[in-house]
Order: C-alpha cells, then sequence, then structure tokens
C-alpha cells in the first residue's frame, strides 16, 4: 500500500483530503486502521494521506484524525520523545491557527499508564482542542459539551476471507493479542490451571481434556517470564510469545472453542471481534458494552463473567459454548457503513470548525468609531 491510499480512478477527484494518525501500512499495522483507510477511501468522496511529520506540518489536508495519540508523544529513547513531543507541539498549533479540524477515534476511555507528566499535559491540550469525538460504542463518557458521533467497530470477516479457517476443538481456550499487563493474562492462566479433571462436562473433547493456547507477544521481558513460570508444569498451556501472521492468527482462533478476554476493565475490544468474525463464541467482563455487545450478535456468542476471572467462570463458559452453531450477527458492523458514517463525520467536523470561526467573528468587539472619541482626521 503507498502513502496515499488511492481510490479508483473512475471516482473523480475528491472533495476532501483527510490525514489519519497512522504511517504507512506494515504487516504488524492494526487491520483496523488498513480496513478504516480503504472503506474511506471506497466512498470515493476523499483521498486519505498517511502519516509522516512532514506531511503533518508542511501537508496539505482539510481535516487530522487521530486514533492513538500517545504514539505520537512517546519514543524509544528520551532524544527522540522529546523531538517527537516538540513536533507534536507545532502540529497542534498549525491545527489551531489553520483552523483544521481534529477529529478524534476514542478507542480507549483512559490515558496509558505509566506515561509521564509532560506526556500526560500533551495529551490533555490534545482533547482540548479536538473538534469531534468518534466513539465505538453508545455509552463512551464524554462531556456534555464535546461533540461527537458513535460510529461501531467494524467486523473482520471481509479481511480473514482469503484464510483457511480450522474447525475447532473442543474444550480448547485460548488468548491472542499483544499481551499487556492490564490485560489480565496471568488470571486466565491461573483460572485454566484450575480446570484439570473438570471433565467432559466443562466443554471438554471426547478424552475429557482441555487445552490452553496464549499467542502474542508480551509487552515485556517480566511479564514474558512470570506467564512461563506459571505454566511451566502444566503440558496443557501452549505460549507462543510471538506475532503472529494473519494465518496463524486464524489457526490459533479457529482451533478454539472458546477465545477469553480477561482484562477486568474493558471498553472496546477489537480482539472480541476478531474472534466474533471468525465464528467463536468469546468470554469477556461483564459491563454495559459487553451487554450490548452480546445482545447484538445473538445468544450465547458473548459469555461474561464479573471481576476477576474464575476457574467457575471459565468452566461455566465451555460448558455454554458447547454445540453452539450458527454464526453471530455481525451486520451492523460492515466496512461500506463505516467508510459512508465517517465521512459524514468529517464533513460534520469542517461544519463545527466554520461555525465557531464564524461565532468568533461575530463574537469579537468593533473597531472604536473615531467619533466616539472626539477625533478627526
Amino acid at each position: 500500500m503507498t502513502e496515499r491510499i488511492q481510490r479508483s480512478p473512475d471516482r473523480g477527484e475528491p472533495r476532501l483530503v483527510v490525514l489519519q494518525s497512522f504511517p504507512t501500512p506494515r504487516p504488524t499495522t492494526n487491520p483496523y486502521l488498513i480496513m478504516l483507510a480503504q472503506s474511506l477511501t471506497a466512498t470515493g468522496e476523499l483521498t486519505v494521506e498517511t502519516f509522516t511529520w512532514r506531511r503533518a506540518l508542511l501537508g496539505r489536508y482539510d481535516l487530522f484524525h487521530v486514533h492513538w495519540p500517545e504514539i505520537l508523544v512517546s519514543g524509544q529513547s528520551p532524544a527522540k520523545m522529546v523531538v517527537r513531543q516538540v513536533l507534536f507541539v507545532l502540529l497542534l498549533l498549525r491545527l489551531r491557527i489553520t483552523r483544521t479540524p481534529l477529529v478524534r477515534t476514542l478507542h480507549n476511555v483512559d490515558l496509558p499508564t505509566g506515561i509521564s507528566r509532560r506526556e500526560t499535559a500533551l495529551l490533555r491540550w490534545a482533547e482540548r482542542w479536538t473538534t469531534l469525538w468518534i466513539t465505538l460504542n453508545p455509552v463512551s463518557p464524554l462531556r456534555a459539551d464535546q461533540a461527537a458521533v458513535m460510529i461501531p467497530h467494524g467486523h473482520y470477516r471481509d479481511w480473514f476471507a482469503e484464510q483457511r479457517e480450522p474447525a475447532s476443538t473442543p474444550g480448547r481456550v485460548a488468548f491472542v493479542g499483544l499481551i499487556r499487563r492490564y490485560k489480565g493474562v496471568e488470571h486466565l492462566v491461573t483460572a485454566f490451571r484450575g480446570l484439570a479433571g473438570a471433565g467432559a462436562d466443562a466443554g471438554a473433547g471426547a478424552d475429557g481434556g482441555q487445552s490452553l493456547v496464549v499467542a502474542g507477544r508480551p509487552s515485556s521481558a517480566e511479564l514474558e517470564l512470570e506467564l512461563r513460570q506459571s505454566a511451566a508444569d502444566d503440558p496443557r498451556v501452549e505460549l507462543r510469545f510471538r506475532f503472529l501472521s494473519d494465518a496463524e492468527l486464524v489457526a490459533v482462533i479457529g482451533e478454539a472453542a472458546l477465545v477469553v478476554y480477561p482484562a477486568p476493565l474493558m471498553h472496546n475490544s477489537g480482539g472480541a471481534l476478531m474472534a466474533l468474525s471468525l465464528d467463536r463464541p468469546v468470554l469477556i467482563v461483564d459491563n454495559e458494552v459487553n451487554r450490548l455487545l452480546a445482545a447484538e450478535v445473538g445468544d450465547g456468542w458473548v459469555q461474561r463473567f464479573a471481576g476477576e476471572l474464575t476457574t467457575a467462570d471459565l468452566h461455566t463458559a465451555l460448558k455454554a459454548v458447547s454445540g453452539l452453531e450458527g454464526r453471530p450477527d455481525l451486520g451492523a458492523r460492515d466496512w461500506d457503513r463505516s467508510g459512508s458514517a465517517h465521512l459524514l463525520a468529517y464533513r460534520q467536523a469542517l461544519r463545527l470548525c466554520l461555525t465557531s470561526r464564524r461565532r468568533e467573528v461575530t463574537d469579537a468587539p468593533s473597531a472604536p468609531d473615531a467619533a466616539s472619541h472626539g477625533g478627526t482626521r
């Protein structure tokens, strides 16, 4: 994919140029971002530009759409971090001075943990100057004065359409994705180990056995070591600590009877949608967002647990999904709908900027009349 994601030549000239906050896609790029760019391009009414600092500061575009702004103010070294933060300030000032809308997709409600006070200040500054928020569910918390539209996270069915999916293995539990501390994967390993001897009534295979696969790259060496130590003496637990290709990801999810995301706090889960897109049920924390997801996709596909994941939760969920048939309903998450909805959101952001500009001009004090001061020329 080139830096400018072109649409077909028969669409005519685009009316909008949108700068996205992600660079030219690579094999490790989140598929959500690539599918978003493709769906926007398919509308035929805009051009999507991918991110470089040069383009952000000097290029021509109508609005800037940011997804995870913390990436723009972080760096692998202190020097690189400072440079990025200076560039980020310049970018915010450019947007403000040129009245270019800043659109933000609210993937996570809270700021990342463990960031510096300077990073926090810059991210809060960007929040204050955001023109329009895009939420992924109807219960995202925003202030009354924050303009927002809700556009559901798209599914992954088209993304994996050419991948060969294996049959599921009864009793197989899986976690797939980047392994971070807050995701609670260590609780999944502990809870699974308690399933020993639970038997076929817990959704196990014909031999009464269960298995667990944890696949993904840990965020730290300490977390990797902790998980290895936790699972070391249990032959039923398989750890695949590496980045997974699409084919490997489909294989891990496809072989699972249940895909578990044990994070005790969850606001949006691309991982859960990925599993549902491959027709595998999920076990996720019980909250308002996930209850709405369960109602949307159909009975049985979204199992839920309260608090911290336990062995009883796994046992109950495996039993509940045993023999589950059909496919979850993901019709509301088609990408053609998402592309059109984003286009409307961008137009709304431009109108908001224009309205704000007119209001400032209208509210500005008039220049003093020379006669009122008794002056003459």
